[in-house]
């Protein structure tokens, strides 16, 4: 196992990764930094950009996006209470009265340190994970795989607690549209209305790019004036009495990191989900919890160690079974298939020294992005007072063109349009864009094990219940479907009549 280690970190030890690592950190920093795009956003339009590279270096450029956003959100969640991504928005409730009262420093400070510690617990997690991942892995065939998809699209649409229903009708359209195209497994095309560039199914890359880069600047454009809406200028100083305090606080950085580690690796819990339950935590385990809101420094250390933490664990179901814990997760899905890394069995045993790379990567981006974030945190929070009729613009074009160049059809372009406005209206009218995101990833996956599992037990229906994973999934199912009504009663209960 220490030889897997060392060759991953030699392999990212080398010119052209590292250079690669260091782009995909300042990328990072940014689109962290900018409310409503964050790493999802970040990975889609870099996607066709990887390409021509490399898989070792395409996943150096991801690792370097992925450990650095963490850290670009915090820093206008704490200056301007607009949070890059929607994990910092755990940061908000104390971060920003502290830079209110004029300890902004103090605040990112102790977000870098806790950033920093958190994902190095988070990467150890993984490593001593993965040598079992594989052992695990062997134990599922096609009836638990089918299963373990049907699993990931429901505790997906049940993850955003009131939009169950939205949820799963999102992941059906989106399971709909996975089918376009011609099937290996039936031999003939589905829904291509006599267009040959359906043939292939629905591009992945562009559809993503419209999903989410584009869907978020017309809603940016909708919206109009300037990203965070906030005035002023912002006094940063004392960010290394914050670093001080975290290693003051070593517990809460220890909880924060813990329960990001575990909520990172189930599928579909957010990073949003694992810092709020790190406060929610901190808050219950303080002394003083009346100062939490108002400006305790311990609710800054908590949901920051959650957040870089669940990013390193998010990492084994994504690439153990080919289950996407998040939206950031399922565009880095995207990437790896793009690259011939087939998520599972294959790719715990083939590409073991991408995956070690991988976890280093993102290691060093957490560590890099958080030095860089206390050196250019000022000339950072401006990005923020960009106005929408010049940052939208931008993005937009960057997002057709490269939505085009991943192989210089037209017809990428009009995907992209089409997902673009798909996804801009699922934010107007609260729809979950992950489910269909997921959907769109996993459609193949479900529809192979579904038809191999058939085609093992000649139709026979009982295969899935024959061993006891099958068993145990089937189990997680009907819990995850049951458990919206449960919070229901359970409230009710409490209720007085």
């Amino acid at each position: 196992m220490l030889d897997l280690w060392l060759s991953g970190f030699l392999g990212l030890m080398q010119v052209r990764e590292l250079a690669f690592l260091g782009i995909g950190m300042a990328i990072g920093v940014v689109f962290g930094a900018i409310p409503g795009l964050g790493g999802a956003t970040a990975l889609a339009l870099l996607m066709p950009l990887t390409y021509g590279l490399e898989p070792f270096t395409a996943l150096a450029l991801s690792g370097g996006v992925m450990g650095a956003i963490p850290m670009g959100g915090s820093i206008t969640a704490i200056l301007l209470n607009a949070p890059g991504a929607a994990p910092n928005a755990a940061t908000c409730l104390d971060g920003y009265p502290l830079a209110q009262q004029g300890k902004a420093g103090l605040a990112i400070g102790a977000a870098a340190s806790a950033n920093s510690l958190g994902g190095i617990i988070g990467t150890i997690s993984v490593l001593a994970v993965l040598p079992v991942a594989k052992q695990l892995v062997l134990l599922f065939g096609p009836p638990e795989f089918f299963l373990m998809t049907i699993f990931a699209l429901v505790t997906v649409a049940s993850a955003s607690r009131r939009q169950l229903l939205r949820g799963l009708i999102t992941g059906g359209l989106g399971l709909m549209i996975s089918f376009i195209g011609y099937s290996d497994v039936i031999g003939g095309e589905r829904f291509t209305f006599g267009t040959d560039y359906l043939w292939d199914g629905i591009n992945i890359v562009p559809a993503l790019i419209g999903l989410f880069a584009v869907a978020e600047m017309i809603n940016l454009s909708a919206k109009g004036g300037t990203v965070s809406r906030a005035v002023g200028t912002v006094v940063v100083t004392r960010m290394w009495s914050g670093v001080l305090e975290t290693f003051k606080h070593l517990g809460t950085v220890l909880r924060g990191s813990l329960i990001g580690t575990l909520i990172g690796a189930i599928p579909g819990e957010s990073g949003t989900v694992a810092a709020f339950l790190s406060y929610s935590l901190t808050v219950q385990a303080s002394k003083d919890p009346g100062s939490f809101g108002k400006g305790n420094i311990e609710g800054v250390i908590a949901p920051e160690a959650a957040i870089n933490a669940k990013d390193g664990s998010a990492l084994i179901p994504t690439i153990a079974f080919g289950i996407p814990s998040g939206a950031e997760m399922a565009v880095f899905l995207g990437i790896l298939i793009l690259h011939g890394m087939q998520p599972g069995p294959l790719m715990l045993m083939n590409n073991q020294r991408e995956i070690y790379g991988l976890v280093w990567a993102l290691t060093a981006s957490c560590l890099l992005a958080s030095s860089v974030g206390l050196l250019f945190v000022r000339p950072l929070a401006l990005i923020t007072l960009i106005d929408a009729d010049i940052l939208a613009p931008l993005v937009l074009c960057v997002a057709f063109v490269g939505s085009f160049s991943v192989n210089g059809e037209i017809e990428n372009v009009i995907v992209t349009a089409v997902f673009g406005i798909l996804g801009y209206l699922m934010i107007r009218f609260d729809y979950p864009r992950l489910t269909v995101v997921i959907a769109l990833v996993l459609g193949n996956t479900t529809e192979r094990s579904f038809r191999q599992s058939m085609a093992m037990s000649d139709g026979d229906w009982s295969i899935f219940v024959h061993r006891g994973t099958s068993l145990v999934i089937i189990a997680s199912i009907a819990l995850t479907l049951a458990l919206p009504l449960l919070r229901v009663l359970v409230r009710r209960a409490r209720s007085p009549a």
